[in-house]
């Protein structure tokens, strides 16, 4: 391990230790436990407050900011694991033994490469115009009608098609990526990680140790979060026993938005448009004042500093000072960050979520903005899929209810009598 790896691990491990000092006397865990059904529960719009179901993958506190994969707290994986690790706990319920990391490992490298026929249909969608999350969406649809096994809906047959795309996804994404820039896509090297086949895949050049590290920091880090929109979407269209593919790309779809994964792409027009620190301040006096949405920050569960972005925060810091305008990036968004914790943090408990420095890391590893939420879904497909195969294994399909306010009888006025 070089120097400059082991201070990424430093920072992390210093970002677990801050956390834990400012958090300590928070309220304990809350919705843990095992769950006697029926459940009586307090919904608001938008099924806020509602129980889906018991899960044993992953536990957010929103009060205390706390982020656990399977009992593992997201600073120690972020510090000791690798991607790679963190998905087979997620999918397989413990941290493999050696032989069975380096079969795993096996197994999503060898389901690395996608077919010609997919690349070629990328190729030929409108470059400029699509967005790449609906190019990624379109080429996880085309792999499941290329997949024989897509229509066995067993617990086993899914789980086969969550490792193929979990090591697809990273693949497509790269493809996307070149393929915007008028380069040719470029296959996986079996030397590399995860982390380091994505961006050599998306960049063209072999990562340094320090970005590789990074991004697989940052693909743990995303890796799972709850039952949130996306989780929820490819729950959804899987319990109804469609296959995984289709679950997949109904995730992908629902990420997309910029209320969810799509939130980290605004947060740099915005720090764009503010320009330089001194504009901090009345930029964001004029966005209170025309009630203008101040991306990357505030979250729907957390109110607390999000786990996550303490860790991206320091790491944005590192990376920034590589070059002069990321490093004017990261002066304003720490700025914006401070005026915003300082006004709202303490009152409305708003703070930086995830999104907020996650794409200053991704712009100062030459990631175009635009691909950011690509970056989101690569690393989301195995909470995604770990969560599917819980719930597939004891299947109900979701059927919520509306309640109907329209009239109930009304006279049919034939066509000639409307006014």
């Amino acid at each position: 391990m070089n120097d400059d790896v082991k201070k990424v691990n430093d920072i992390i491990r210093e970002a677990g230790i801050k956390a834990l000092q400012e958090t300590d006397s928070e309220p304990e865990p809350q919705l843990t436990g095992g769950v006697q059904w029926p459940v009586s529960v307090q919904l608001g719009r938008g099924l806020e407050g509602a129980i889906a179901c018991e899960t044993t993958i992953g536990y957010v506190n929103g009060t205390k900011g706390w982020l656990i994969y399977r009992g593992y707290n997201i600073f120690d994986l972020a510090e000791k694991s690798s991607f790679e690790e963190t998905s087979y706990l997620l999918l397989f319920g413990k941290l493999p033994t050696q032989q069975e990391l380096d079969d795993f490992k096996k197994k999503l490298k060898d389901n690395m490469p996608v077919p010609k026929q997919v690349v070629d249909i990328l190729k030929s969608l409108p470059t400029s115009k699509t967005h790449p999350m609906s190019a990624l969406r379109t080429a996880v649809s085309i792999l499941g009608m290329m997949d024989e096994t897509a229509e066995q809906t067993t617990v086993e047959a899914e789980r086969e098609v969550a490792i193929k795309l979990i090591a697809q996804l990273a693949t497509l994404a790269g493809a996307v990526a070149r393929i915007r820039k008028g380069a040719e896509p470029i296959e996986p090297d079996p030397a590399l990680s995860h982390a380091g086949n994505f961006l050599y895949m998306m960049t063209g050049e072999k990562p340094d140790p320090v970005l590789e590290r990074i991004m697989d920091v940052a693909l743990i880090l995303h890796a799972d979060h709850g039952m949130n929109a996306s989780t929820f979407t490819t729950m959804v269209v899987n319990s109804s026993l469609s296959d995984m593919y289709s679950s997949i790309s109904a995730g992908i779809g629902s990420l997309k938005g910029p209320l969810h994964g799509g939130a980290n792409e605004r947060v740099l027009y915005d720090l764009d448009e503010i320009g330089s620190p001194e504009n901090v301040e009345p930029w964001f006096r004029k966005a209170r004042e025309t009630k203008r949405k101040v991306m990357g920050f505030g979250h729907r569960v957390y109110k607390a500093y999000d786990p996550r972005a303490r860790i991206l925060k320091p790491l944005a810091d590192m990376l920034s000072e590589r070059n002069p305008e990321h490093r004017k990036l990261f002066e304003i968004a720490v700025k914006l960050d401070d005026i915003v914790c300082a006004e709202l943090g303490k009152e409305k408990k708003v703070f930086p979520n995830v999104d907020f420095y996650s794409g200053i890391v991704y712009r100062a590893m030459g990631i175009e903005t635009p691909m950011f939420t690509p970056i989101f879904a690569v690393s989301r497909v195995s909470g995604w899929t770990a969560r599917v195969l819980e719930y597939l294994a004891q299947n109900r399909i979701f059927r919520p209810r509306a309640v109907y306010v329209g009239p109930i009888k009304q006279d049919y006025v034939p066509i000639e009598q409307r006014s």
